[in-house]
């Protein structure tokens, strides 16, 4: 079990590697080099990486509460993260070959991956906000009952 401390190290990480890509695509010339490249994908895994963990160390015993209101943030957290992966994957086969970007279109790209950007960091200020606080009670009374 990844611990909470762990999971807002990642939402960090995640954070700040938007915070640099959104200003190296700004510039077109900077979108296909190495190193936006290496950065970019680095973004997808750490995304890809803080979900499933998620999904292995948080869900279950959620799902399984007694409360109503636990179990209800947990299938509502757990859709969502479906549907980001499934929007993920799509902008993924859209805009990425092979480990390289491929960008035909500037403008669009810089459009979807900002939207892409505003969709993940939302939901890592929803987690922070109202996923994690009601994850931390279950796990107190867990330890307690223990």
């Amino acid at each position: 079990m990844v611990s909470f401390q762990e999971m807002y190290n990642q939402i960090h990480k995640i954070s700040e590697l938007s915070g640099v890509l959104s200003h190296l695509i700004e510039e077109r010339s900077l979108c296909d080099t190495g190193v936006t490249c290496d950065l970019f994908f680095e973004y997808v895994e750490q995304v890809k990486e803080h979900l499933d963990e998620e999904e292995k160390s948080l869900y279950q015993p959620l799902l399984i509460h007694s409360e109503n209101h636990v179990k209800n943030t947990a299938t509502k957290f757990l859709s969502g993260s479906s549907e980001i992966k499934r929007v993920f994957k799509q902008y993924l086969r859209r805009w990425c070959k092979n480990k390289d970007l491929r960008i035909r279109d500037h403008e669009l790209f810089l459009k979807e991956t900002n939207e892409m950007f505003e969709l993940v960091n939302k939901r890592l200020i929803d987690e922070t906000e109202h996923l994690y606080p009601v994850a931390r009670d279950v796990m107190k009374e867990d330890r307690k009952a223990a």
